[in-house]
């Protein structure tokens, strides 16, 4: 069937996006970046949450022109959002969702809606299975069929599905704004003035929260391995999360000192990997890190463990170091190399550089638009259940 024009469409198609809070994280980042490249003219998205204390990226969502809602509680309290999201379901076109939890809720919702007033449901799954507990594993394979399409960000992630649920998950890398990469010209000596870095500082980087998907035992105790090797070497952490107070505790006890500093929760991003030489992440399970795709994109070689859709996106000994999950000597081994080898830092950047214009967010955008018309037309021409009766 050739895709529909959306923009002869008579009205704009309502597309509801689902995410459990709009915090730094990664798959959070991809939604503000889709906001702001979509075609806001043939449809009209909007978003819902329900974490309240999850609202850093709120007014980056609506300035792109996505209003934002959190979920009201209602008289069941924090319970009472399911029964909140119905209402606000009944008369979308689209429910896209963002979150395992929330898919199956919607999944189910929209089940319980009249046929005329009954959304399209589709997810986008961000990350391995093996990373979410049991229950909500469960959930989500009891549940994902019902929708009419789903995606993953990576190869891996399809993989991790269980059984046969994978087969009908189509990848689609997603992205970021490719022009954000660049930083002012002058901005990685103005870091590296301000966070008092010396002149000969080989700086490593990481952004990731502190979850324990994220592994920061194992990034700390590479850490102490390299800095007691290399007196150049300083390591940087951006991140925030419920871990906080271990990763402190464990930073204490390791003994690493400002050379390998916790910054918390920074909005200069892009700045911070203007100052660095090298990305790090000592991550145990990932989708497809958003933070890999800017460090390639903002030009540095990346150090990383090959978890998840890792290795689909740094190329070994080209892009970056890839090492075992849970091996903090192989991940200092891997630091320590690129510290000592600026030529070899250089030849990877210049490739990182290269092999980013993979991850343009507008490629996964048009897609996900394109299939949006696609299934609102099939529903229109009764080509699609609209959401049948399979619960």
């Amino acid at each position: 069937m050739p895709a529909p024009d959306p923009v002869a469409a008579a009205a704009p198609i309502r597309v509801l996006l689902l995410v459990k809070g709009l915090g730094p994280g990664g798959a959070e980042q991809l939604l503000v970046s889709s906001a702001r490249v979509a075609d806001h003219t043939a449809f009209d998205y909007s978003v819902a949450f329900v974490r309240p204390d999850k609202t850093h990226l709120v007014a980056a969502m609506e300035s792109a022109g996505v209003p934002a809602q959190l979920l009201p509680r209602g008289r069941l309290g924090r319970f009472g959002w399911p029964w909140e999201l119905r209402k606000l379901m009944s008369g979308q076109d689209i429910v896209h969702s963002h979150s395992p939890v929330l898919a199956a809720v919607a999944r189910l919702a929209a089940r319980t809606l009249p046929r005329d007033r009954r959304p399209v449901t589709v997810s986008t799954e961000h990350n391995v299975w093996g990373n979410f507990s049991p229950p909500t594993r469960l959930i989500n394979a009891a549940t994902v069929s019902l929708d009419e399409r789903r995606w993953a960000v990576s190869g891996e992630v399809r993989r991790s599905m269980w059984g046969g649920l994978g087969r009908n998950a189509e990848v689609l890398v997603h992205g970021l704004v490719q022009e954000d990469s660049q930083p002012l010209e002058g901005t990685r000596d103005r870091m590296r003035r301000a966070l008092g870095l010396p002149d000969d500082a080989v700086v490593a980087l990481t952004v990731a929260n502190l979850r324990r998907e994220k592994d920061y035992p194992n990034l700390l105790g590479a850490a102490r391995l390299a800095l007691a090797e290399e007196p150049r070497l300083h390591v940087l952490a951006v991140g925030q999360g419920q871990l906080d107070a271990e990763v402190h505790a464990l930073h204490r006890k390791l003994g690493l000192g400002d050379r390998c500093r916790l910054l918390g929760y920074r909005t200069d991003v892009k700045d911070l990997m203007a100052a660095a030489d090298v990305f790090v992440l000592a991550s145990a399970f990932e989708g497809l890190p958003v933070s890999i795709m800017e460090a390639m994109a903002a030009g540095l070689p990346v150090v990383a463990t090959a978890v998840g859709g890792v290795p689909e996106a740094v190329v070994d000994g080209e892009t970056g170091l890839l090492v075992p999950t849970r091996d903090a000597s192989a991940l200092a081994g891997a630091l320590l190399r690129l510290a000592r080898d600026p030529d070899l830092r250089a030849a990877m950047a210049t490739k990182a550089r290269v092999g980013s214009e993979a991850f343009d967010i507008r490629t996964a955008v048009a897609a996900q638009q394109t299939a949006y018309a696609e299934l609102v037309e099939s529903r229109r021409h009764g080509r699609l259940g609209a959401g049948p009766d399979r619960v």
